[in-house]
């Protein structure tokens, strides 16, 4: 298990657009699974919505996103030299709300590699209730 001050060394993503707090689990060069901790202190929850605060579903993507980024960049060679920038998005569905208290446990995995370019699926699941799932490409670039 990694903790956030991993994280931080492996992508560039800071408050308030951070999305992962904690790798849980990797169990090779093509799968990890991480945790998000959802608290009333997001910035989002202020707007979205008032009186009944949920989640946004682009930012349970980018969750993913930065989930599916940190099993690329751990078996580089100098990852700080590298980013990792979402492409495409296809097949994204949004399950179950997501609200203040909730933690996300995000599975994603490489299901191909082309050069640079990356195919993930990832689902979110709270309380093993399933929330969301996608298909996406990652691509990597020098800094």
């Amino acid at each position: 298990m990694k903790d956030i001050n991993y994280i931080l060394e492996m992508i560039p993503h800071r408050y308030p657009f951070l999305l992962v707090d904690r790798i849980i689990d990797k169990k090779n060069k093509k799968e990890i699974k991480t945790l998000k901790n959802v608290t009333i202190n997001e910035p989002f929850f202020s707007g979205h919505f008032p009186n009944k605060p949920i989640m946004p579903g682009v930012l349970i993507l980018e969750s993913m996103a930065q989930s599916a980024c940190l099993i690329i960049l751990d078996f580089i060679e100098n990852p700080e030299n590298h980013l990792v920038y979402l492409s495409k998005v296809n097949n994204f569905r949004i399950h179950s709300n997501v609200i203040p208290g909730d933690q996300i446990i995000i599975d994603s995995k490489v299901v191909n590699e082309k050069l640079n370019s990356f195919k993930f699926e990832s689902t979110c699941h709270v309380n093993d209730k399933l929330v969301a799932k996608a298909e996406f490409l990652a691509s990597m670039v020098e800094r």
